[in-house]
């Protein structure tokens, strides 16, 4: 009976000598990781915004201001699925670089895209109704805004991996997902020779 006591002490301390152990690695290892300001465990958080950085970081994600205000580099007119009349904007950097010639355009030039639908006007159908040719000639207004705001912002550190530009659109205010930024720079890809931008100056 009493070497089954010896015994049974003996496996006892062995466990629980084994449970503070354990308890001491696990206490070490929870200590080692970030903490937010009440001391919880912020590892899994950490790695989540890392990916949320990393998906967004050729992005712009934030309108600059006052882009109404900004001067006119030019217009455009697209048909097919858009079919709208646009107006390209630039900031005052990227305005006397369009006016000098000066390709590629300077770090922190600013272009900006509205557009709105491409509608017949009725009213100018009429009034110039003398001067235009039945049936073939029709007069044409910017209606209601259509297919979001557009930006292009030169930063070649920050959007190195998208040919130094980053690139916005935003409907309402909210930025694009990242999905559909995706199809952005493989676009202007096309025109590297002149610094990835389509708009050519309209003076």
């Amino acid at each position: 009976m009493r070497s089954y006591f010896i015994t049974l002490t003996v496996v006892s301390a062995l466990i629980i000598a084994a449970i503070v152990v354990r308890q001491q690695a696990q206490a070490q290892n929870t200590s080692l990781q970030p903490t937010d300001k009440t001391g919880a465990t912020v590892a899994s958080t950490v790695g989540a915004k890392t990916n949320s950085l990393e998906s967004s970081a050729n992005f712009v994600t934030e309108m600059p201001s006052g882009y109404r205000d900004w001067k006119l580099i030019s217009v455009a007119h697209e048909e097919g699925n858009l079919t709208d009349i646009r107006a390209i904007l630039g900031s005052d950097m990227a305005i006397k670089a369009y006016r000098e010639g000066t390709l590629p355009l300077p770090e922190g030039s600013i272009i900006a895209r509205i557009a709105w639908s491409y509608d017949e006007s009725r009213e100018n159908n009429r009034a110039f109704a003398p001067f235009l040719k039945k049936g073939v000639q029709r007069s044409f207004v910017a209606g209601h805004p259509t297919n979001g705001v557009q930006f292009m912002i030169k930063d070649s550190k920050k959007y190195a991996a998208t040919g130094g530009w980053g690139y916005g659109h935003f409907n309402d205010g909210k930025p694009a997902d990242a999905t559909f930024m995706q199809s952005c720079f493989p676009c202007h890809q096309a025109i590297k020779d002149r610094d990835f931008i389509f708009t050519r100056y309209a003076p």
